[in-house]
């Protein structure tokens, strides 16, 4: 069920919107204080995900998670404390995993160069790494963040929901400084998810949704029946769910669009046509992802924070 907001709980959201940031990042800005940042993350990422297919996933989603709240400040990646709930244990991102592999090459990182890296920065690059791995698009990723020290799980309200509109999608991307075409490019990110259950079974179930393609909502019926009680069960968000490609949008013209959020881009005016695009042309789609990719590690970014010596806890 949608979650729904008193109008004076949503004026307050509108104001303390993360603005477009305006600080100067740089691709060469390790180049001289830790030139083997980007070479560990890599390494680190590569074995990771040979280790465990879903990495790749779990990482661009945990990206694009912390970006949308704060900014990319690597606040999702803070633990919660006595005195406080973090974003990692607000309701969306209970189920964002993986959060070891950023810490992990943090770990390496403060080996090599000590106090130089940002954890922010790690999971900006990191981001860049699974997608590449995944046969998607590689981009140099600006670098010069600093990691935030407030971490709020009652925020996570502000993440796009499976169950939006396309409305309420752009409304949120634009308070991000993120435009039409970037909410279907980014949302193209999805050719590696993997959903549980509850973030589309009331599409399918009850009065399934007109939207979507007969067949594969009863595919989805099997996978997640109405008494469910596995909690592992889901599906994954297009058919070749390792590989970063176009595949999404073709599902998504087919009606084969998991999210109610995602198949609502191709009934909408404003995005339908970029839909049709990137089915046709996945040369396009990887080149505008690439810079949908540098315009969302942008958003928010804060050059008075610190540079954490571990991820998970500020210094």
């Amino acid at each position: 069920m949608a979650i729904t907001i008193t109008s004076l709980t949503a004026f307050i959201l509108i104001l303390t919107v993360i603005p477009f940031s305006q600080a100067a990042l740089t691709a060469d800005y390790y180049h001289q204080t830790c030139p083997q940042a980007e070479n560990i993350i890599y390494q680190t990422v590569r074995n990771a995900s040979i280790y465990d297919p879903k990495v790749p996933a779990r990482l661009l989603r945990m990206f694009f998670h912390d970006c949308f709240i704060r900014g990319c400040d690597a606040s999702l990646l803070l633990d919660s404390t006595s005195g406080n709930k973090a974003e990692k244990d607000g309701p969306p991102n209970i189920s964002v995993r993986s959060f070891y592999v950023i810490e992990e090459a943090k770990a390496k990182i403060e080996k090599a160069c000590p106090r130089t890296v940002s954890c922010a920065d790690a999971l900006a690059i990191a981001a860049r790494d699974v997608v590449a791995m995944s046969q998607g698009p590689w981009w140099p990723v600006l670098k010069g963040r600093k990691d935030g020290c407030m971490s709020k799980a009652n925020e996570t309200i502000n993440l796009p929901s499976p169950f939006s509109n396309t409305t309420t999608l752009v409304q949120s991307f634009a308070k991000r400084g993120l435009n039409v075409k970037d909410l279907v490019t980014l949302s193209g990110g999805h050719t590696l998810g993997f959903s549980h259950c509850s973030s589309f079974s009331a599409r399918i179930h009850n009065s399934t949704d007109p939207t979507i393609n007969s067949e594969f909502a009863m595919t989805l019926k099997k996978k997640c029946p109405i008494h469910n009680k596995d909690r592992n069960a889901g599906a994954f968000l297009d058919s070749t769910s390792s590989k970063f490609d176009n595949d999404y949008y073709k599902n998504i013209i087919m009606g084969k669009g998991v999210f109610g959020s995602d198949q609502a881009l191709y009934g909408d005016y404003r995005t339908k046509g970029i839909v049709d695009s990137y089915a046709k042309d996945e040369k396009l789609f990887f080149k505008e992802f690439a810079a949908s990719m540098v315009k969302l590690g942008n958003v928010g970014v804060i050059e008075d924070g610190e540079v954490r010596l571990k991820c998970n806890v500020v210094n």
